[in-house]
């Protein structure tokens, strides 16, 4: 029950009274002398809290000057006030159903209640050890039996403000202070976490990135191995450039001759891929080889297409790939890093065409990254010597871009990595 302040409710009153004496013979009440003075008592409260808790540990005392203690009253603890006074000391005292005293001190007692209420749908990320409630409230709230692993999205539909802060409510959850919750999705904190722990390797080099937000993961992603034919990927993305730009088409022919196989850059013809590994004059569509190049990894389909569309990696082709990926990826050493690979495939998703589409269907879908993954996968692997890399868009809720690049490992090792990163990212 809340009630006023006795204090209040006691006006001052005098009567008149006749003396033959100037002196005045009369003594204030306790609670005349403090509402005398009560514009300096700014801690006290105005109304009795309904349901009373306190910030910290405060003492009890038997008696109403506070002066013998008799016990303690703990954060959360149940208690009840049933009655209010004024002592000599003029300390406003609340007296407890036990019969003990404390401070009426708005400095260490408040009313555990909610002060606010909005109704909203949001959503939001849970963090690391975030915990749900049953109540907002904090001496009313027990430990939901249902809980939420870190790093998930939940949808919020109430936010209450209480002496603790802000709260929200999950419906089939509970509450959870709004300091664990994210606004913006935090999942590739857990991915980083996933990847320092588990798979931060000399041999390893790995990036991944959520194409909505823009965040990134990784290790070692700035590391520079031998890139083998995940450099298509350049060749992949200029001939999609100067498609879009009306400089070719997909059904323009184009002429495998010896030059074709002899620039800088050009890829061993007796490599990946089923077209003849000498120049035989024949022509083939710039379609075609987008299709060989993407699907097969074919290295005579590579070199025809950089060619004539980047013009053997010419002055042009390289600072438009030095602008996406940060340096310089020489097309002849072909050291690359994964990170540098993933922008590539970024740059890819963004021009969603034709090579695209092309990368989605692949000969190496049942290996690497794609291999365990139930959603749609546009990647491009290279092999060479001791490594072994791939470089997807992961078509989730929320694609990501997702490179491995290995050194001395297995396709197992990139599918193992990319199954985990899904688990936390689909």
């Amino acid at each position: 029950m809340q009630f006023v302040l006795l204090l209040l409710l006691l006006p001052v009153l005098w009567n008149a009274t006749k003396v033959d004496s100037t002196e005045l013979p009369f003594q204030l009440s306790n609670q005349a002398r403090y509402q005398l003075n009560y514009k300096s008592y700014n801690t006290d409260f105005q109304t009795v809290p309904t349901n009373p808790n306190v910030f910290a540990t405060i003492s009890t005392f038997s008696d109403q000057a506070l002066t013998e203690k008799v016990g303690t009253i703990e954060p959360n603890q149940v208690f009840r006030i049933v009655g209010i006074s004024v002592n000599d000391q003029q300390v406003l005292v609340f007296q407890l159903e036990d019969q003990t005293y404390i401070a009426a001190d708005q400095t260490m007692i408040y009313d555990d209640s909610i002060l606010s209420n909005q109704d909203v749908d949001q959503t939001y990320w849970t963090k690391a050890d975030a915990v749900f409630y049953t109540s907002p409230i904090a001496n009313q709230a027990q430990v939901s039996q249902k809980q939420k692993k870190a790093y998930q999205a939940v949808q919020v539909d109430q936010l209450s403000e209480t002496h603790w802060g802000l709260f929200a409510h999950v419906e089939g959850l509970g509450w959870i202070a709004m300091e664990d919750l994210s606004a913006t999705d935090n999942r590739m904190e857990a991915v980083q976490q996933l990847l320092k722990e588990k798979y931060n390797k000399d041999t390893l080099s790995i990036y991944v990135q959520q194409l909505e937000t823009g965040q990134a993961a990784g290790v070692n992603e700035d590391k520079l191995m031998y890139a083998a034919s995940t450099s298509k990927l350049t060749t992949l993305y200029y001939a999609q450039e100067v498609i879009n730009a009306g400089e070719f088409q997909l059904n323009q022919p184009l002429t495998y001759t010896k030059e074709t196989l002899e620039f800088y850059g050009a890829f061993d013809a007796f490599g990946s891929g089923s077209l003849p590994k000498t120049a035989n004059n024949k022509v083939y569509s710039v379609e075609d080889l987008i299709n060989r190049t993407a699907k097969e990894s074919d290295n005579v389909a590579s070199n025809i297409l950089a060619y004539y569309t980047s013009h053997q990696f010419d002055a042009t082709f390289t600072a438009t790939i030095e602008g996406i990926v940060g340096q310089k990826w020489d097309m002849e050493e072909r050291l690359a890093s994964a990170k540098m690979a993933g922008k590539m495939m970024e740059k890819l998703y963004e021009q969603n065409g034709y090579v695209l589409e092309s990368l989605k269907e692949t000969k190496f879908d049942n290996q690497r990254i794609s291999k365990d993954i139930p959603v749609p996968v546009a990647h491009k692997i290279g092999d060479a010597y001791d490594f072994r890399h791939d470089v997807a868009v992961v078509y989730t809720d929320s694609p990501f871009i997702l490179s491995i690049f290995t050194e001395r490992s297995t396709y197992d090792t990139i599918s193992q990595i990319a199954k985990d990163v899904y688990e936390i990212l689909k």
